[in-house]
């Protein structure tokens, strides 16, 4: 029995861990597609059962059922269908597991049906990396039959002067997906959890005409752990520039570097004009990070002096959004969260309403400077400067990532006759 029969239309997944499990149970939901083929790579416990239990529980988000149907008397079904074929059906939902290869050339996507395929597994960034390399590589996908590889993390280009890096955009659901030109581009990213909040958060404020006028901003994520840092203390790899990942997640906070602003230039080229920090604070929890952002914008002063920029005007700028082109992606919460409370919540970001807060105080010009461009009538001018700071909650893993991820895939799939 295969699951190719009746012309389904096929996602396939690369990689089973974090990302990739909770994009299957997006789908499971969803069902945009009719059916998914995963590629782990490799046997998975003792037997196909050991596999299924794997895909019905997480730590995190609880079982599958629940995550399916909630407290409801209803429960989900999980059969076997195959198992020397590894397929299984989950609500009648085909799911094919292959187990036979990691590099993605090798897999045949085009055996399986597969046309568009999501790469969870983290470890082919580079969409220019031939299918010869011998560690793989995302075009691999495209060699083995596919026809659009989504990344499910940053492009990490080594020789970006080497081809056209146009044809290998960075797209945030949301932000800049409808730039999508299925002609040319078949090989994408899908940035990083934290620049799809970050991306979210920051495009209200450069539509509206005052806001937009930023000097310089920074952000940091006070981010869930992840699995690219140590339960225990270990010894670094060799070449590693940053000891602090290989310290133990479980009982420190631990200072890190995030590539969100540097990304986010990709997805908003309007970031590059002004700058922009960016740094990461992990934490022992497993999922929702917050991101704290603060601006400086050039302000505008209106009746008895008073700036017009105040913490009013930036809420009304979210609650707009939130209501507008960003509704369903961007929220704006009134109440007083903890992180908890935003566990598998379905926005890219949620604007803490309660916690923004904004001060204006003046650049003074001096005499001197004035002169010396040519002004000497006025001994001195005070230009209003404003200061904001935001934050926002986001589900690292499924709530605003893999749900983005999630459209974004079904939006490059709708291309594909």
């Amino acid at each position: 029995m295969s699951i190719k029969i009746n012309e389904k239309k096929l996602l396939g997944i690369n990689g089973l861990g974090r990302i990739g499990k909770l994009t299957l149970w997006y789908h499971l939901i969803s069902r945009n597609f009719e059916g998914i083929v995963v590629n782990v790579g490799r046997e998975v416990g003792g037997s196909l059962d050991d596999l299924v239990q794997t895909i019905s529980f997480d730590s995190t988000y609880g079982s599958l059922n629940h995550f399916l149907y909630g407290h409801s008397n209803k429960s989900c079904k999980i059969e076997i269908v195959d198992s020397l074929k590894n397929i299984i059906e989950i609500d009648g939902f085909p799911i094919k597991i292959l187990t036979k290869e990691r590099n993605p050339q090798n897999i045949n996507w085009k055996d399986e049906g597969v046309r568009i395929v999501v790469d969870c597994t983290g470890k082919f960034l580079d969409p220019l990396a031939t299918g010869n390399d011998p560690k793989g590589s995302l075009i691999g996908h495209i060699i083995s039959g596919a026809q659009k590889v989504i990344a499910s993390a940053p492009f990490k280009i080594k020789n970006p002067s080497s081809a056209n890096t146009e044809n290998y955009p960075t797209l945030i659901y949301g932000i800049n997906h409808t730039s999508y030109n299925h002609l040319k581009q078949h090989v994408i990213s899908a940035a990083s959890c934290t620049t799809t909040g970050l991306a979210h958060m920051i495009k209200p404020l450069l539509e509206d005409k005052y806001t937009s006028n930023i000097l310089t901003a920074s952000m940091s994520t006070v981010h869930s752990a992840t699995n690219t840092q140590s339960v225990l203390d270990s010894v670094p790899s060799s070449g590693a520039s940053d000891l602090r990942k290989s310290r133990s997640v479980l009982n420190n906070i631990i200072l890190s570097s995030t590539g969100a602003a540097k990304t986010l230039e990709k997805v908003i080229p309007q970031t590059s004009n002004f700058g922009f920090m960016a740094d990461s604070i992990r934490i022992p929890t497993s999922s929702v990070s917050l991101i704290a952002l603060n601006i400086t914008l050039g302000s505008v002063l209106v009746e008895n002096k008073r700036p017009l920029i105040n913490a009013e005007y930036i809420k009304n700028i979210y609650k707009t959004a939130a209501n507008g082109g960003q509704k369903d992606l961007l929220f704006f919460s009134g109440k007083q969260n903890v992180s908890l409370d935003l566990l598998g919540f379905p926005a890219a970001i949620t604007i803490e309403g309660n916690e923004i807060h904004t001060r204006t105080g003046f650049l003074q010009v001096p005499s001197e400077i004035l002169s010396s461009i040519g002004i000497n009538d006025i001994n001195e001018i005070n230009i209003p400067v404003t200061h904001v700071k935001i934050f926002g909650w986001y589900d690292n893993e499924y709530g605003s990532y893999v749900n983005c991820l999630g459209r974004l895939t079904e939006y490059v799939g709708s291309f594909i006759d």
